[in-house]
C-alpha cells in the first residue's frame, strides 16, 4: 500500500462513498422566508394598531410601547409553536467572531401541575446572560457579572431548525449592567444613527425637501474551503486552529487557473443547493455561487440588505455553511489562510448608503459630474479612508487575516481608495477648482455581428485596492472570511458620519456667502481633496513602488500585522471619533482593544502549541520510523554486498534535527511571560513566535517530501484539495 494506512482508508471511504440523497428543491416562492417572522406574518397575526407600530419601528427605528411588545410576543409565540419550536433564544453577537444564544423553554407549570406555555413582552424584550463570561475587556468581572440582552425589533425573528428540533431566535443587543456595549450590534446601530443624522444635515443643506432616514447597506461575498471530514479529522491543526500548520505544496496547485469559475463538482453542488434552501427559508438572499481561485475553494454571495440585517444574516450564513457541510461529510473552513501557497479566503464587503427619497447616494447616475449629492458622499468616503485608514486596518486585523493581506491574492495593508478613471478624473478637476464634466461613455464593439455592442464601464476593476468604488458602492476587499462584517460596517459608518459632519459645516459656511450650490460643493470638495486626496490611488497596489510612495510621499501607514494595527485604537483621534459620534465611549473602545489583542495572542498561542505537539508526537516519529526502515534496508543490502546511497538518510536526519532544534526555540519563546505591555506581547507573537513556528514548518514540510509516503501520517495537500 503506497499511502499511510489511515490516509489510505480515508481516501477509500471518500472515493467509495454513496452520494447524499438529494430531493428536488421546492420552488423559491414556496420556501422564501418561511422560517422568518416577517411583516407579512405580523400583519396576519397582529391588530392593525400593533402592526402599524411594529412596521414603523422596523422601518424607521421608532420606539415600541410595552403593550405592543406584549401583542408581538403572543403572536410570535403562536407562530413559533406552530413551527414546532418549544424553545426561544435571545441571539447576540459578543466580541468574538461567533454567535451566542441561550435557550429558554416556553413551558412552565401552573398551580395544578399542568404544563402551559408562557411568553410575554417582558420575556421577548429582555434576557439576562452572564456579562463576565464573554470577552469584555475588563468591563465586567466575576463579582460584577450581570449582563442584559434586549430585543432588536429592526431585525426579524426566525426559526433555527436542526435535526434535534427548532428554536425561536430573537436578534438582540448585549450590554452590561452599567450600560456599556458588550457586543457588535449596539455600536453598529449607533453608527447607522450617527451617519443618518450627519447625512440628513448635508442633504437638507443641498435643498432636499424630504429626506427619509438614511441606512447603510451591505452585501458580503463569503469565500470558504471544503475538505472531506475524513481528512479534516486526521488533522489536529484543522480541528483546533482552522488552518494547516504543516503541509508541503502539491505538484499542482492553482497555477493553471483552471478552478476559478470552473464546473462545480457534483458533491459540492449538492451541498450548495442544500445550503441555499436553508438560507432561503431564513430569508437570506443568496445570489451567486461559484468555484473560487484555489482548488477546494468556493464562494457564496448574498444580495445586499440593510446593514444591521445583513450583519445578522452573515452570522447565520456562516453557521449554515458549517452545519450543512457536516451533513454532507465535509468540513467547511472559514479561516483566511487554511492552506499555504495558494489563495486564502476573504469576505468582500460591498457597502453603500441611501434612503427611500434620494435613493442610493453612492450611485453616480448617468452624469456623475452633475450629481452633487453623490460627489459629496463620495468625497466623505475619501476623507474618511484617508483620516481613519489605520482604524479600517484595525477592524479587519486578526491572526488569520495577517497571512492574507498584502499577498498576491488580497489587498495590501495600506488603506487607499480606488475610484475608477471617470470618477477619479472628476475629483482631479475639483482639486483644481473646476467641474467641467465627464467623458462620453465608450461602447464595446467586438466586430461580431451576433454580439450586441454594449457600453463599457467607466472604470476598470482594481483587485489590488483594499477599498474600491465598483459602480454604485464601495467594496472593502480586505475583510477576512472568518470575521463578522459588523466591525468594518461600524468603522465605515462612523468615519462617514464624521466626514459628513465636516462637510455640513463647510458647506453651510460656503452657502452663506454663495447661493450657487455647484460652486459651494466644488469649494468644499476642493479643500477636502487638498487635505485628503492622497488616499486616492488607481495603480497597482501590490507594487513595491506604491508601497514606497504611499508611506514616504503620501504619509499613509503600512500596518502589516495585527500587532501593528490594533494599537491605533488607543490613539486619541480614534477615541474622539467614536465619542463625538456617540458610537462608542472611551471605555468601550478600550475594551475592544483588550478583547481583540487577547484573541490575537491566544490564537498565536494555540497554533504554537499545536506546532510543537504535532512536530514532536506525529512528524518526528514518522521521520524516525523512516530512518529505521532505511537502516534495516541498508543492513539487508550490505549482507548482499550492495552499497546504499546514504544521501536520503542524511537529509532526513538533518531535517529532523533542524525541526526539533526549532521546536526547542519555540517552546522557550512560548514560556516567556514578562511583557511590559499588551502591545509588546503582540509584537513578540508577531515577530518571534510566528518566526519560530515558520522555522519548524519549513523543516517539517521538507521532511514530507523525503519520508516514504506509506509512513507519512497527515493527509497531504493534494488529497485534501483535490479529492471531493
Amino acid at each position: 500500500m503506497s499511502l499511510n494506512e489511515s490516509r489510505a482508508a480515508a481516501v477509500f471511504t471518500i472515493t467509495n462513498r454513496e452520494a447524499t440523497p438529494v430531493s428536488k428543491p421546492e420552488s423559491l416562492d414556496k420556501i422564501w422566508a418561511t422560517d422568518v417572522f416577517t411583516l407579512v406574518k405580523m400583519e396576519e397575526a397582529l391588530s392593525k394598531t400593533a402592526f402599524k407600530a411594529m412596521k414603523k419601528t422596523m422601518q424607521t427605528g421608532e420606539p415600541l410601547d410595552p403593550a405592543t411588545a406584549d401583542d408581538v410576543a403572543a403572536a410570535m409565540k403562536a407562530w413559533a409553536l406552530s413551527k414546532g419550536a418549544n424553545y426561544f433564544a435571545h441571539v447576540f453577537y459578543p466580541m468574538t467572531a461567533g454567535t451566542a444564544e441561550k435557550h429558554d423553554s416556553f413551558i412552565v407549570s401552573d398551580a395544578s401541575g399542568r404544563a402551559v406555555t408562557e411568553f410575554d413582552g417582558g420575556l421577548l424584550v429582555k434576557g439576562e446572560p452572564d456579562g463576565s463570561s464573554f470577552p469584555n475587556g475588563g468591563i465586567r468581572q466575576t463579582n460584577a457579572a450581570r449582563g442584559y440582552t434586549y430585543w432588536d425589533p429592526t431585525s426579524p425573528a426566525y426559526i433555527l431548525e436542526t435535526d434535534n428540533g427548532a428554536t425561536l431566535c430573537i436578534p438582540s443587543v448585549f450590554v452590561s449592567w452599567t450600560g456599556e456595549a458588550l457586543d457588535k450590534k449596539v455600536p453598529l446601530l449607533r453608527s447607522n444613527k450617527a451617519m443618518n443624522e450627519a447625512g440628513t444635515k448635508v442633504l437638507t443643506l443641498m435643498g432636499e425637501g424630504s429626506v427619509a432616514p438614511l441606512n447603510s447597506s451591505c452585501g458580503a461575498e463569503q469565500e470558504y474551503f471544503l475538505v472531506d471530514s475524513n481528512f479534516a479529522n486526521m488533522r489536529p491543526d484543522l480541528l483546533l486552529a482552522g488552518r494547516t500548520l504543516f503541509g508541503a505544496a502539491p505538484a499542482k496547485g492553482q497555477e493553471f487557473d483552471d478552478h476559478y469559475f470552473g464546473a462545480i463538482p457534483q458533491r459540492v453542488q449538492q451541498y450548495m443547493e442544500d445550503v441555499e434552501e436553508r438560507l432561503y427559508k431564513l430569508g437570506i438572499p443568496a445570489k451567486t455561487r461559484h468555484n473560487e481561485v484555489a482548488p477546494g475553494q468556493f464562494e457564496i454571495a448574498p444580495y445586499y440588505e440593510a446593514a444591521n440585517v445583513a450583519a445578522d444574516h452573515q452570522q447565520m450564513l456562516m453557521t449554515v455553511l458549517k452545519n450543512t457541510a457536516k451533513k454532507h461529510g465535509m468540513t467547511c473552513l472559514l479561516h483566511e489562510k487554511p492552506f499555504a501557497g495558494i489563495n486564502g479566503s476573504g469576505k468582500h464587503v460591498n457597502w453603500s448608503v441611501g434612503n427611500s427619497t434620494q435613493g442610493n447616494l453612492l450611485d453616480p447616475g448617468s452624469s456623475p459630474s452633475e450629481n452633487l449629492n453623490f460627489l459629496l458622499f463620495c468625497g466623505a468616503v475619501i476623507r474618511g479612508v484617508h483620516k481613519y485608514g489605520p482604524l479600517l486596518r484595525a477592524v479587519i486585523a486578526s491572526a488569520g487575516n495577517d497571512h492574507r493581506l498584502g499577498a498576491n491574492e488580497a489587498p495590501p495593508a495600506i488603506l487607499s481608495v480606488y475610484l475608477g478613471s471617470e470618477i477619479e478624473g472628476i475629483f482631479e478637476q475639483i482639486k483644481k477648482g473646476s467641474l467641467d464634466g465627464a467623458t462620453d461613455t465608450e461602447m464595446m464593439d467586438l466586430d461580431l455581428s451576433q454580439i450586441i455592442p454594449f457600453a463599457k464601464d467607466t472604470g476598470d476593476r482594481n483587485r489590488t485596492s483594499p477599498f474600491a468604488f465598483t459602480g454604485n458602492r464601495f467594496e472593502f476587499r480586505a475583510v477576512g472570511s472568518e470575521q463578522s462584517v459588523s466591525g468594518p460596517l461600524i468603522a465605515m459608518n462612523t468615519m462617514l458620519a464624521d466626514s459628513l459632519e465636516w462637510i455640513a459645516e463647510k458647506l453651510e459656511a460656503e452657502l452663506a456667502n454663495n447661493d450657487d450650490k455647484s460652486s459651494a460643493v466644488v469649494a468644499v470638495l476642493k479643500e477636502l481633496m487638498e487635505e485628503h486626496g492622497n488616499a486616492v490611488f488607481g495603480g497597482d497596489g501590490y507594487s513595491a513602488e506604491w508601497h514606497k510612495m504611499a508611506v514616504e510621499e503620501r504619509g499613509l501607514k503600512n500596518l502589516p500585522t495585527t500587532a501593528d494595527a490594533l494599537p491605533c485604537m488607543n490613539e486619541d483621534y480614534i477615541k474622539d471619533l467614536f465619542a463625538n459620534t456617540g458610537v462608542l465611549s472611551n471605555i468601550e473602545v478600550a475594551s475592544r482593544y483588550e478583547v481583540y489583542a487577547e484573541i490575537y495572542i491566544n490564537s498565536i498561542a494555540v497554533e504554537a502549541k499545536l506546532v510543537s505537539d504535532m512536530a514532536k508526537t506525529t512528524i518526528y516519529p514518522a521521520a524516525m520510523g523512516y530512518l529505521a526502515s532505511l537502516a534495516d534496508t541498508n543492513a539487508g543490502l550490505s549482507e548482499m554486498g550492495i552499497a546504499m546511497d546514504a544521501t536520503v538518510a542524511k537529509d532526513v536526519a538533518g531535517l529532523s534535527g533542524d525541526m526539533m532544534a526549532s521546536v526547542a526555540k519555540l517552546n522557550e519563546a512560548m514560556a516567556k511571560e514578562d511583557f511590559a505591555s499588551t502591545d509588546e506581547h503582540m509584537q513578540f507573537c508577531a515577530q518571534d513566535i510566528r518566526g519560530y513556528m515558520d522555522d519548524v514548518r519549513a523543516a517539517a514540510d521538507a521532511l514530507e517530501m523525503e519520508v516514504a509516503d506509506e509512513l507519512w501520517p497527515l493527509p497531504k495537500y493534494a488529497e485534501m484539495l483535490f479529492i471531493k
